[in-house]
């Protein structure tokens, strides 16, 4: 009886593999097979054979009408895969067989052999059927490529053949042999690895979902040929984007049918150690699926950021990851009111945009890019601006206001999650750099040996920035080179240098700065002498933090020419007896710098006590303070610099102490 019962289903299966044949002789006519029911419920009978052909009612012919997949439905399919909500497995009992009761655990197996022949079924009718018939047509009739075809179909064909001559015949044999071999672990232990391949196939899941879509609007014979196999009793009414989704379930159910298994297994039972290890090797093709869908969900949102900011080349970069996006205002010192901007917060960068008027392609144009490493974030305490928090970066600092308390600590924490981040990344950098016992790289060559000898590489893997200018790498913009002197990972700017080396008989090679200078005695090639730094070129970022005195000054009169009635002056402590003027505080270049030694330095008139003067030879240069407390300060500082007075060190107060 049970013979008979287990005859009778692989007729079935071998039914539904061959009915589409059938259902194009002469005279065959379509009939919808009720396959949707048992592509939701993996624990029951597979479908019975077919009975003899008949005549289809109005309703079945309603029926047989392709249904297809809605778009919510496919955008929810990894919430659905990892609840396990959809699957229905047949209890112990509800599905009761003739006969004696069997154990628990070979129903599972049952279960799974069963399932898997209706997977391979399913699998035939893509690759054998919807795969090769659109492909012929597309040879002969050249209304839609070919690479088309194989596009939306991936890696079908390899996932159809390895459950067809490897994974279902194993299967088949060992439930064969339940008797004397009641054991599937060791069996799925060795095929598991091989399921890795469907993160291929899940990957480019959504782009084919789209290409069909697509070219079943555009061709009308690619059209045709779906039409007439979805019809047939073979697709049993099903649309080819249902039958597309079983191998993105797939692995999902075999997670779900070998837990149970493992579940079910008496504890002294001599395959519970090689299920549960097969169990472990599922779970991680499983996330390797999942991380697959993962990447492909990534990507397609960046791709869609980077469209609505004009896909400007600095920008775009497939490495990058988007942390946090929304709309912000930013507290300016020039308008009474705040102004609406909008923020992209990527895991190297923040974009600082403005809606575009017109939003014509392009949504909003890039203000200011400002890189993560370096930035700071901390709250303001601000009457007048609730809700505000300070971004400090190296190319620009801003004030910005949340609409929320809480929309304020959820960006907070997204700036400092990705400062984290990159911070974490520079100690790695820095391990990369020092041996385990924390000291300089015993491997690398000694000054005196530079050139000599070929040097042991740094690996790329090791770094993840230049090891000179430590600027983090990209696939774009920043790539990985490798000084021939010192064997240090570069980048091309650090390593645009080339100097002859004698272990490669004096041939010129790339070197880095550092290696240049020591093996050629030249400070910088004379090609790039326009690269020195001039008299001007001190950064006003680090003169504010490492100051003896700093502030904005009113600049009076016509000696300052263009340079505009505000300034922001500097006298940097590495530099005390020189008095750098800025345009802004973030500028990289004074437009004025003033010796201050033998000046004389005056208050100004009564009418007036913030203003106050430099006077030297002929030199005059006025200056007004915001308070009358700000301009003895900086009276008093002047008048100490202007005497020589310099720090002896970094525990020195200001000049105006």
């Amino acid at each position: 009886m049970e013979g008979a019962s287990k005859e009778e289903k692989l007729a079935s299966v071998s039914n539904l593999v061959t009915v589409f044949k059938n259902s194009r002789s002469p005279g065959a006519a379509p009939r919808a097979h009720r396959l949707e029911a048992e592509h939701h419920r993996p624990g029951c009978r597979p479908p019975s054979p077919a009975g003899p052909l008949e005549k289809p009612t109005v309703g079945e012919t309603l029926e047989s009408r392709p249904r297809t997949v809605s778009r919510r439905y496919l955008s929810s399919l990894k919430n659905k895969l990892s609840s396990g909500a959809w699957r229905k497995s047949c209890q112990p009992g509800t599905c009761p067989g003739p006969g004696m009761q069997e154990p628990e655990e070979k129903r599972i197996v049952q279960e799974l052999l069963e399932t898997e022949q209706a997977y391979v079924a399913r699998l035939h009718l893509l690759d054998q059927v919807f795969f090769q018939e659109l492909l012929k047509e597309a040879r002969s009739s050249k209304a839609f490529p070919e690479d088309v075809v194989r596009l939306i179909f991936s890696n079908i064909s390899s996932i159809y053949q390895f459950h067809a001559q490897f994974f279902l015949p194993e299967l088949q044999q060992r439930l064969d042999d339940w008797t004397t071999t009641p054991r599937i672990g060791d069996v799925i232990q060795k095929l598991a690895p091989f399921l890795k391949m469907y993160s291929e196939y899940v990957k480019n899941f959504e782009r084919a979902i789209e290409l069909l879509a697509t070219w079943t609007d555009k061709s009308l014979p690619f059209q045709d040929v779906l039409t007439r196999i979805q019809n047939s009793e073979a697709s049993g009414s099903l649309t080819l984007q249902h039958h597309m989704l079983e191998p993105v379930q797939r692995i999902p159910r075999y997670e779900l049918l070998l837990k149970e298994y493992v579940q079910k297994l008496p504890a002294q039972a001599p395959d519970l150690a090689d299920a549960q290890k097969a169990l472990d090797m599922i779970f991680s093709a499983a996330q390797h699926s999942n991380t697959a869908i993962t990447e492909m969900e990534r990507l397609q949102e960046l791709w869609e950021v980077y469209q609505r900011l004009g896909l400007e080349d600095d920008i775009v970069d497939p490495s990058n990851t988007l942390l946090r996006e929304g709309p912000v205002l930013k507290i300016s010192f020039r308008r009474s009111g705040p102004m609406e901007r909008y923020l992209f917060l990527f895991n190297n960068m923040l974009l600082y945009c403005v809606p575009r008027v017109i939003q014509v392609g392009a949504h909003f144009q890039v203000r200011t890019r400002i890189d993560v490493a370096g930035m700071k974030v901390r709250e303001l305490t601000d009457a007048e601006f609730p809700h505000s928090f300070l971004v400090s970066g190296k190319q620009r600092t801003l004030e910005l206001q949340a609409r929320s308390q809480e929309e304020m600590i959820a960006w907070m924490q997204a700036f400092q999650a990705a400062i984290d981040q990159i911070e974490k990344r520079n100690e790695t950098f820095k391990a990369a750099v020092q041996s385990p016992e924390g000291d300089p790289q015993e491997q690398e060559l000694q000054s005196e040996e530079l050139g000599l000898r070929a040097p042991q590489w740094v690996r790329d893997k090791m770094v993840t920035m230049c090891m000179r200018c430590r600027e983090p790498f990209n696939a774009l913009k920043r790539r990985r080179h490798h000084c021939r002197a010192c064997g240090y990972v570069v980048c091309a700017r650090c390593s645009d240098y080339r100097a002859e080396l004698k272990y490669d008989s004096n041939r010129p090679n790339r070197v880095c700065l550092d290696c240049y200078t020591f093996l050629t005695g030249n400070v910088l090639p004379e090609d790039k002498e326009d690269k020195r730094r001039g008299i001007l070129e001190k950064g006003s970022v680090a003169g504010s933090e490492q100051s003896l005195m700093c502030s904005f000054l009113q600049l009076v009169g016509d000696k300052w020419g263009k340079s505009g009635p505000r300034g922001w002056c500097v006298i940097p402590r590495d530099d005390p007896l020189v008095l750098y003027v800025y345009a802004a505080p973030q500028d990289m270049w004074a437009h004025t710098s003033i010796p201050l030694l033998g000046y004389q330095v005056t208050t100004g008139s009564q009418a007036d006590p913030r203003v106050f003067q430099l006077q030297q030879s002929g030199q005059l240069y006025t200056f007004k303070a915001e308070t009358e407390e700000l301009r003895g300060r900086w009276v008093k500082a002047m008048e100490r610099a202007a005497s020589g007075w310099s720090p002896r060190g970094p525990n020195d107060g200001d000049l105006s102490d």
